[in-house]
């Protein structure tokens, strides 16, 4: 069983084949329930065609998470990538495509009916067994709308599978509430009956399949787009306080860092969307394919933005140690190349580790992490932030400064516990958003960092959001963009035209109409 799960999951192999259709689980001639889930190995292939469908989603969610937010860019404007940046896509776009992620949450719907039939028909499918296979798919299905709902604010809610053409295709937009509670839902109903696991059998199936920690991370993670701050501790805390053994765990040396990125699946990971190019010839999608370096760097590439660059060898003048960093050779490779003097090169996708700082991998199959365990650290420094008071403030800078200290860097210096009560909340929050844009640059965490500045406590910094886009938005028209801010309609993205005209029940969003 584990190596069929094994085989689907690293190869997309599909037990199923491809389907066209946003709300599809099974093709259209074997969608009949009685043909299928009949033993808990129906299940499994189900269960991995969702992790192989996410793993089609990556190059949609780098796009989606940096290049609005301008510290990863595309030189080149008129691309299909460089319209997300200067926002200007329309709803005819490609790159706004929201299927792959409908069809993780077909797949993860489809478990979560017809798991627990299974019971009755395969005596060796323990409830145990079934519950823990729910889990992962309210993972899967809690991660998707995550996702959609930070890009499109609504979209159709789809909790049932696609089984028969008796379904409805005529599905209204669910409020941006609405989704979130879903998401909040479905984790607090994977955790209740204790059946999410800490481990799986191997090191790639505990980072790549869905354990209690990825559940908690993604309820921290939910509960802060939400602005329930508390809860967004609470949550992290659960990892951050965890005691098992096999938890994930940040790890404070600095020559760790790189190993996040390779070999991989480092003990601060906490998810991570797996690929293998050797064993099952899947590489594609991969960071280290979207983000190319040496020769394949054209026009068309993704890389540091220019103050974004600036800021990542600003920050190695600071570094006070000679392991390697998040900067040089750590995030960003400084060769410069001609025709863009002004870019850095996105390294942390391509290097092999600290042995040999310019030693370039061979075979291009980085995996794309999801959530680690730094990521949950800053969310709940941002919780604490936004909540207030001195104490809370104290431990959010002391968070920042953790982060710091395993880059070798000082501890910020505009303000120190000693003085914390001079600090102001906005004053707090940039210095949360300078250290994630630093250590987690190119992983499609921007966007959403800064839209959640933007927009929370009633567009509380709406002003300084668009003035930090601008400061870094370098290929986007200025008045073009300024005028495009103003309007927060404009921050999300358009619902694709070919389903507004197949969907007689869905409505453009606000700015497209």
């Amino acid at each position: 069983m584990k190596k069929i799960f094994t085989i689907l999951l690293l190869s997309g192999s599909l037990l199923v084949s491809g389907c066209s259709d946003w709300l599809d689980v099974l093709p259209k001639d074997k969608q009949s329930t009685d043909m299928y889930w009949e033993s808990s190995e129906d299940v499994e292939a189900i269960l991995a065609q969702g992790y192989s469908r996410l793993r089609t989603c990556v190059p949609y969610i780098i796009n989606w998470g940096e290049l609005r937010g301008s510290s990863v860019i595309v030189p080149g404007r008129g691309t299909k990538t460089g319209l997300i940046q200067n926002f200007q896509v329309l709803p005819s776009t490609s790159t706004v495509q929201w299927g792959t992620f409908y069809q993780v949450i077909g797949m993860a719907n489809a478990v979560l009916k017809y798991a627990p039939t299974v019971m009755d028909k395969d005596a060796s499918y323990y409830e145990s067994r079934m519950n823990s296979h729910l889990t992962e798919a309210y993972f899967l299905r809690g991660l998707s709308y995550l996702y959609l709902v930070r890009n499109f604010r609504e979209v159709p809610l789809i909790t049932e599978p696609y089984v028969d053409d008796a379904m409805p295709n005529d599905v209204a937009k669910s409020s941006e509430t609405e989704i979130l509670e879903l998401i909040r839902s479905d984790v607090r109903a994977a955790l209740a009956t204790n059946a999410a696991k800490e481990t799986f059998d191997g090191t790639w199936a505990t980072k790549g399949r869905a354990t209690k920690w990825a559940l908690y991370a993604l309820m921290a993670e939910t509960c802060l787009w939400a602005e329930d701050y508390e809860e967004c501790v609470t949550y992290a805390d659960y990892l951050i306080n965890a005691t098992a053994a096999m938890r994930p765990v940040f790890m404070s040396t600095p020559g760790q860092w790189f190993n996040m990125f390779y070999p991989g699946n480092s003990n601060e990971s906490i998810f991570e969307i797996q690929y293998d190019e050797t064993n099952y010839a899947q590489g594609s999608g991969s960071p280290s394919k979207v983000f190319p370096y040496g020769t394949d760097v054209t026009i068309d590439s993704y890389m540091y933005s220019e103050p974004m660059t600036l800021r990542l060898i600003d920050e190695y003048t600071q570094h006070r140690g000679d392991e390697i960093s998040r900067t040089y050779y750590g995030s960003f490779a400084g060769t410069a190349y001609a025709n863009y003097p002004d870019n850095g090169i996105i390294w942390k996708y391509s290097g092999m580790g600290v042995a040999d700082r310019e030693a370039v991998r061979t075979i291009l199959d980085a995996n794309y992490i999801i959530y680690r365990m730094a990521d949950v650290m800053l969310m709940k420094a941002e919780a604490l932030i936004r909540i207030g008071g001195s104490a809370n403030w104290t431990e959010a800078l002391a968070i920042i400064n953790q982060i710091r200290e395993r880059s070798e860097l000082n501890p910020r210096s505009e303000v120190s516990a000693d003085n914390i009560n001079e600090a102001t909340e906005e004053m707090l929050l940039e210095m949360l958003l300078d250290e994630r844009d630093m250590e987690f640059a190119a992983e499609g965490k921007r966007w959403y960092d800064l839209l959640r500045y933007g927009k929370q406590q009633n567009f509380k910094y709406k002003a300084r959001f668009k003035a930090i886009i601008m400061e870094n938005n370098l290929t986007a028209e200025n008045k073009w963009l300024s005028s495009v801010l103003d309007n927060d309609n404009a921050w999300y993205l358009p619902i694709p035209a070919e389903d507004i005209f197949n969907n007689s029940l869905l409505t453009q969003n606000p700015y497209y109409e």
